[in-house]
């Protein structure tokens, strides 16, 4: 397992990160009973994952602390709490006692890395203002070692929230979405966090429309209809088909290639359910740099999309 230093926390750790969330959320979303969860974590770790991120909006922490019993050494552990629940902007005593609970969950006594969880251009101002002196106290007291923040990237692709994060110098880590059908963080979000030593999670490097050739056909013949893509560019019937060959050999691991070894990325993010997809997963993050002619392609057709996700 290749590994990373991440940013300016200094902690060194694995290119792959096992992301606990997600369509399958340890594939407790699929159908896993909660011991299968706890053996993907497992396997995870086995095969050298050594960064493991959950959210407590995903149900997955006392899965994750189950997992980690007798291993919490292995793994640099990360979580997140959203900056707003149903009654409103979350007060500085609602977020210490998330962090408790997250803790109990998680049965650990600390948090490597605490994300804001899908910070928005609405929030941010709150988020900055209010949270971050509760997390520095959190901080100063040992229960969380980074500060972190997570864009909403589903509904912000365009990376509004982050034009204002780069203000700022409290963030260590930024988790933030990337994949070959939006690059836009290369000029908007990347740069910041290099000259301020930000460690980068990559989120959403493979999503339905990277891993669904039916999706992806749907998205990129409604992109060439809108005019956002030239006719003819990508071959409508298999648009990504110029990735998969001897040296590659599928769609997603080309994305995850594809994010893996953008400059100033650190740790890209898998989640499923599914033990045989999870190791297919870490080879292909682990695996080298696409050639750089097929890089130089996808930066030339899709490098001017900055509206969608990937889904």
């Amino acid at each position: 397992m290749d590994t990373v230093v991440l940013g300016r926390t200094g902690l060194e750790v694995s290119v792959v990160g096992l992301g606990c969330g997600g369509h399958s959320r340890l594939g407790q979303a699929t159908g896993s009973t909660e011991a299968e969860s706890v053996h993907l974590v497992a396997q995870a770790l086995d095969l050298g994952v050594s960064y493991v991120d959950t959210a407590r909006a995903y149900g997955t922490e006392s899965i994750v602390g189950r997992a980690l019993a007798g291993r919490r050494d292995e793994v640099v552990l990360s979580t997140k709490v959203a900056p707003t629940d149903g009654a409103g902007p979350l007060g500085v005593a609602a977020l210490r006692a998330a962090v408790q609970d997250s803790l109990e969950r998680l049965a650990t006594d600390r948090v490597d890395v605490l994300h804001l969880h899908g910070v928005t251009a609405s929030t941010y101002r709150h988020s900055r203002e209010v949270l971050v002196p509760e997390l520095l106290a959190l901080r100063d007291e040992g229960w969380i070692r980074f500060l972190a923040i997570s864009e909403a990237f589903a509904a912000d692709p365009a990376h509004e929230m982050f034009g204002l994060a780069a203000g700022d110098d409290c963030w260590d880590v930024a988790m933030v979405g990337f994949n070959p059908l939006n690059q836009s963080a290369r000029e908007r979000v990347l740069p910041w966090a290099e000259r301020h030593g930000v460690g980068i999670e990559v989120m959403f490097a493979v999503r339905r429309a990277l891993s669904r050739p039916d999706e992806l056909r749907r998205v990129v013949t409604e992109l060439v209809a809108d005019g956002h893509l030239q006719p003819g560019d990508p071959d409508l019937a298999d648009p990504l088909s110029f990735l998969v060959h001897d040296g590659c050999g599928s769609v997603v691991e080309a994305a995850y290639r594809f994010a893996r070894h953008e400059p100033g990325c650190h740790v890209v993010l898998s989640g499923t359910g599914n033990p045989a997809h999870l190791a297919q997963n870490v080879e292909s993050i682990n695996g080298p740099p696409l050639p750089p002619e097929d890089t130089a392609k996808l930066r030339r057709i899709f490098g001017g999309l900055d509206h969608l996700s990937g889904n």
